[in-house]
């Protein structure tokens, strides 16, 4: 199993920021945020090019593998999550609970949920159709769950972040939609050149959201063992809820060993891209925003990893 080097981008990244804030912080932050804006803009520009409308047709007629999939993704992963609100305080800090929640709420994974499918051999053009749908619906979901605990009430803020999702998320997908005719085939020709764009992008946010905590000063009383306790908090989470779709897929709804495949990837997995999106306008000028990041960014190590081997195990018992 080769390393994935964008995990450890990711972690150059967090240096990066400890050491050198400076660009984050120039003019308030400003600069950096509008480079940010554009860049978001244009992945899901990219992404409607992308899009497969053929694909996505012939993934709709297996209803109940979707419901499945996005009744994990929006509902059985944050009640999940929910059940620990009860510990924040004695056991549970409010922001670890908030991050974890945060990671909870949001939609699947896009491009790997599809290649781990399609290595595993499942379901396909499911996961294409349920990848695709997760992000538009998690701009609507995701931040109605966040409202729930944090202060949306104050300037309207909620209607801010609906704002610029819509703005940097929805139009530029529509847009990207109708010149699909005319540029898709570019797009697709150019897909791993377009991928790691979208990596840089992240990369970007996920600089700025760590330079500011460090300059805030959040991440000074954190320790080793709070890490390690992070990191087993965030298996528990995948497992647990991989469990619980493992039997509702095989048991309950007697699903085909390719939908099985299908479900347990695309509703176990969370997207660092709709997450570090999401997270510039849900946690706007909120100096924790790099702390609310740590347990989505070690979920997403952890899902590419677990996820690998388990669509291998599944690869080779199917030869």
């Amino acid at each position: 199993m080769k390393i994935d080097l964008f995990i450890v981008y990711l972690l150059l990244s967090i240096l990066v920021a400890y050491f050198f804030p400076q660009l984050a912080i120039y003019e308030g932050g400003a600069f950096l945020d509008a480079i940010t804006s554009i860049g978001v803009s244009l992945i899901f520009f990219f992404y409607g090019l992308k899009l497969s409308f053929d694909q996505i047709k012939s993934g709709l007629k297996n209803w109940k593998l979707h419901v499945v999939v996005h009744l994990a993704t929006f509902v059985i992963f944050p009640l999940v999550v929910l059940v620990f609100r009860p510990f924040v305080g004695t056991l549970i800090s409010e922001n670890t609970w908030i991050g974890f929640f945060f990671l909870a709420a949001l939609p699947s994974t896009v491009s790997s949920s599809v290649v781990m499918v399609s290595l595993a051999k499942g379901n396909i053009p499911a996961a294409i159709f349920n990848s695709s749908i997760s992000g538009l619906i998690g701009v609507l979901i995701t931040p109605l769950w966040m409202s729930l605990f944090l202060d949306f009430t104050t300037e309207n803020v909620l209607v801010d972040v609906y704002g610029g999702l819509i703005l940097e998320i929805i139009l530029p997908v529509i847009l990207g939609l109708l010149l699909q005719k005319y540029w898709g085939h570019w797009a697709s020709k150019h897909s791993k050149k377009l991928s790691n764009f979208d990596k840089s992008i992240i990369l970007l946010i996920v600089y700025s959201s760590f330079a500011h905590s460090f300059e805030n000063g959040i991440f000074s009383t954190l320790g080793a063992i709070f890490l390690v306790e992070l990191f087993v908090a965030v298996i528990l989470l995948f497992v647990l809820v991989y469990s619980i779709l493992y039997f509702l897929s095989k048991y309950i709804l007697q699903f085909s060993l390719e939908d099985q495949i299908t479900a347990l990837f695309c509703g176990s997995k969370k997207s660092l891209t709709h997450g570090s999106v999401f997270g510039k306008f849900i946690f706007m000028n909120n100096p924790y925003t790099g702390f609310f990041f740590l347990p989505l960014m070690i979920y997403h190590a952890f899902q590419i990893f677990i996820i690998t081997f388990i669509a291998q195990r599944y690869h080779n018992c199917s030869k």
